[in-house]
């Protein structure tokens, strides 16, 4: 089939990760075309070699609805960005954006909690260098810019999304040319949160379940994957050890002040007062 008549994104939720995006995912679920199996696809940045044909065969190519996808480790992915740059037509891309030393501490547990990481957070900061080039909002959110343009970028906040779930999706499906819709009570609740994250038992065990779900992923079996999830299963192979002991004050406070210029410049960016992200953690 030739690529302009397979039923590709018009829109991508491109994070970074530990914004929302899940909670995003499951909202519109049914009222967008997103992925049938797999949530996040990562084709842009880790499956591009699959090729535009696998691409197609996550989204129903039947299907009446405006077509999305939602990856967030494409929104700090330079060759993530220059491969969407080829769709035609080229689709909305909406950055959705977390208090930064929140987000990074957020997901560097959910890291540690899925064998991604084995170490502390400091010496986690060394090395695994996705932690903090995706905290890297405003260069990143210029390069998606100076790509696709200013009005075919939104920038969305966390601190909305907690103020107001409604107004905050009412903004972003306008944005991405989705019918509105009423939240349901579910959306309302708490979800997906990092609080429990806990050390692995086994860290062979949760590597290995994470490997077998990359393998159903690329076969498009994310649906084996998210059913597994929700069963006790899960319990097996992510977990089982203590808790991830909170973020320690004196990290938070030297994040805040090497984080600091980038906040500024994002401010300067999108027009926006974030103060709040630049004072000290509450307890």
């Amino acid at each position: 089939m030739d690529r302009q008549a397979r039923k590709l994104p018009s829109f991508l939720g491109v994070g970074p990760p530990r914004t929302g995006t899940t909670w995003l995912h499951e909202t519109l679920a049914g009222h967008a075309n997103l992925p049938v199996a797999n949530k996040e696809i990562h084709f842009f940045d880790r499956c591009y070699e699959l090729g535009f044909d696998w691409y197609a065969g996550n989204f129903d190519q039947k299907s009446s609805l405006v077509t999305g996808e939602i990856c967030p480790t494409y929104f700090a992915s330079a060759a993530a960005r220059e491969r969407i740059a080829q769709l035609t037509p080229r689709p909305r891309i909406l950055c959705t954006f977390r208090d930064p030393v929140v987000r990074v501490f957020s997901l560097y547990k959910i890291k540690r909690a899925y064998g991604d990481i084995a170490c502390d957070f400091r010496d986690a900061l060394k090395r695994d260098p996705e932690l903090m080039e995706s905290s890297r909002y405003a260069h990143h959110l210029s390069e998606w810019y100076r790509i696709f343009g200013r009005d075919n970028v939104m920038a969305a906040f966390y601190e909305d999304f907690a103020k107001d779930r409604q107004a905050y999706l009412d903004r972003i499906v306008d944005f991405l040319g989705i019918p509105r819709f009423q939240l349901e009570e579910r959306h309302e609740e708490k979800v997906h949160s990092s609080d429990e994250s806990a050390i692995p038992r086994s860290l062979a065990l949760t590597r290995l379940g994470s490997n077998v779900a990359g393998w159903l992923k690329a076969r498009h079996l994310g649906n084996v994957v998210e059913a597994v999830k929700r069963s006790s299963l899960m319990g097996v192979f992510v977990g089982g050890n203590d808790r991830i002991p909170p973020l320690p004050k004196d990290q938070a406070l030297a994040l805040r002040a090497e984080m600091r210029p980038e906040i500024e410049s994002l401010e300067q960016l999108v027009g926006r007062d974030l103060s709040g992200w630049k004072a000290p953690l509450a307890a």
